[in-house]
């Protein structure tokens, strides 16, 4: 099966290197496409630079806009989703993301973070169904809706409950060392807390809208 790596990225020139190395290290012939959501930093010439596909929103439209132009751009038969962000990331942990969709035990994956950071580890022990390191084939996704698509944040709540609606089978897959740059590290501290207070707006609505 063909795999296209789709990974939305918003301001994200200081972390997304860490995330494209082990991508770009790997022997498979996967596609990888950044959207570049409206960044106003260098974000597009940094992906570019690694030899892969962006393609730059004018725009910042938000994480699910993002997701899903990328999935309208790409052509693989197995979708896998990686934030921007990531710290630690190994090529194996990406090809245990693939594997499970690809041998057929499985028909989403869910990355999950342990023996990284404490604060990262937690959130993730406590809400594993917020990860945005996603398998999944492109045939469980034409069935989202438009609303879920305009979700911004609260995309892998949307995610997490069709998979569950629909009766697919999920596989959490442990991500050893893996942790993310947060908000906070990335803005300074209070337009960090601003832009977290906004992601959890997003999932908290995306959380009651069907509830």
């Amino acid at each position: 099966m063909e795999v296209s790596i789709i990974i939305p990225a918003f301001n994200e020139e200081n972390n997304i290197p860490l995330v494209l190395e082990p991508l770009c290290s790997m022997e498979e012939p996967y596609e990888i496409l950044v959207v570049n959501d409206g960044s106003s930093d260098r974000t597009s010439d940094i992906a570019r630079s690694f030899g892969i596909q962006v393609l730059d929103l004018p725009k910042n439209k938000g994480k699910s806009y993002a997701m899903w132009t990328g999935l309208n751009k790409t052509a693989g038969e197995i979708i896998l989703f990686l934030d921007a962000d990531l710290v630690g990331l190994k090529p194996e942990q990406i090809k245990w993301l693939i594997a499970p969709i690809e041998e057929g035990y499985a028909d989403m994956t869910v990355g999950v973070f342990y023996s990284g950071r404490s604060i990262t580890d937690l959130a993730q022990k406590l809400t594993p169904f917020l990860s945005g390191q996603r398998g999944v084939k492109r045939e469980s996704l034409i069935y989202l809706n438009d609303d879920d698509w305009k979700s911004g944040f609260g995309i892998e709540v949307a995610l997490t409950r069709y998979a569950k609606d629909h009766h697919l089978r999920i596989m959490e897959i442990p991500l050893e060392n893996v942790s993310q740059t947060m908000k906070e590290e990335k803005l300074g501290l209070g337009n960090g807390m601003k832009a977290r207070l906004k992601m959890y707006w997003e999932i908290v609505k995306e959380f009651s809208r069907n509830s």
